[in-house]
């Protein structure tokens, strides 16, 4: 277990494999992975990779970057309110990651198939066929 934001920080800093790997499959509390986003925020994308992040870090980490929000939309774990938010994003690269989402509810790609992108609706188009 991940047990403080600067052993976070250490292990996905490190050239050492196994130590980076740690930092995207083990678990942290709720208080380091704030601690986190507080101290280190240009970490916020490498928070959303991990594996085991709780849906309020999730939902923290949508006030974000759009690289960081587009990390977050390719979760397969969001809640319904946070594909239909992610879905809405004004990021074109966000809304791309939803649409290929394959946990995206299927009335959120629905709408996605009218988005004003043609990438996100040819991406939701060929979500919406392969399920």
């Amino acid at each position: 277990m991940i047990e403080s934001a600067e052993e976070f920080i250490a292990l996905r800093s490190s050239d050492i494999k196994s130590e980076y790997d740690r930092s995207a499959i083990e678990e942290a509390p709720l208080d380091v992975w704030l601690d986190v986003l507080k101290k280190y925020p240009s970490y916020g994308r490498w928070v959303a990779h991990n594996k085991t992040v709780p849906l309020e870090i999730l939902e923290a980490l949508c006030a974000f970057d759009e690289m960081t929000r587009a990390c977050v939309a390719s979760k397969r774990k969001l809640s319904y309110a946070l594909f239909d938010r992610l879905s809405r994003d004004a990021s074109r690269t966000v809304r791309v990651a939803i649409a290929a989402n394959r946990k995206a509810p299927a009335d959120i790609l629905e709408r996605l198939l009218k988005d004003t992108d043609e990438g996100v609706i040819r991406i939701a188009r060929y979500n919406v066929n392969e399920r």
